[in-house]
């Protein structure tokens, strides 16, 4: 389907975006929930030239209807042309952009890290601290659950790339409007203080 870490390539790339960093824009699109709307949704990017980094989908708050939330790479322009042509899609109900929305984001992964008998304990004491769940454990790995924000999974990734990491599974982000408009970082920010 769509891969997290294939890159756009440089043949396609909007002219906008060859002289400096594409933003990463999160995108929320309720769609009916109809066979083929996802595939309609990749063939439009597919066709424009566009990579999809993340893409999460599941049922939404009324039933017949999906969410998908994904995670897109353009400036402002790019996003808004995607985003009219969305709305021209059959079976699209409404896309938003909530990149600068204050939101509540989430992303699973299943991690599986080489973990031998005098190695295991340190691999599970970095799992504790990013409060990961050990969901298997063999003679020689052990494989982790850790749900959070994306820095949080790119943070313990790093931390035991020095185990050896044998497989990721990643789900791609979700994410929800906060309806107390408190700003993530700023969150984030308390919660670092007060640790």
């Amino acid at each position: 389907m769509v891969n997290s870490s294939s890159m756009i390539p440089g043949s396609a790339v909007a002219p906008q975006q060859t002289h400096q960093q594409a933003m990463k824009h999160t995108l929320s699109v309720l769609v009916e929930d109809e066979a083929g709307v996802l595939s309609r949704i990749a063939g439009l990017f597919a066709r424009r030239g566009f990579n999809i980094e993340s893409l999460a989908v599941g049922p939404a708050e009324t039933s017949g209807i999906s969410r998908i939330t994904m995670v897109v790479p353009g400036d402002d322009s790019v996003i808004e042309q995607l985003t009219k042509q969305l709305y021209k899609l059959i079976n699209v109900i409404k896309v938003n952009d909530i990149t600068d929305t204050p939101c509540v984001e989430r992303e699973l992964m299943l991690l599986k890290v080489n973990a031998n008998s005098t190695t295991r304990s340190e691999v599970i004491e970095f799992a504790q601290i990013f409060r990961a769940r050990v969901v298997d454990v063999s003679e020689d790995s052990v494989t982790l659950e850790v749900v959070g924000d994306p820095g949080k999974l790119v943070a313990i990734v790093q931390v035991l790339n020095r185990f050896g990491i044998r497989e990721i599974a990643r789900t791609g982000k979700i994410a929800l409007p906060r309806e107390s408009g408190v700003n993530t970082e700023y969150l984030k920010s308390l919660e670092r203080k007060f640790q």
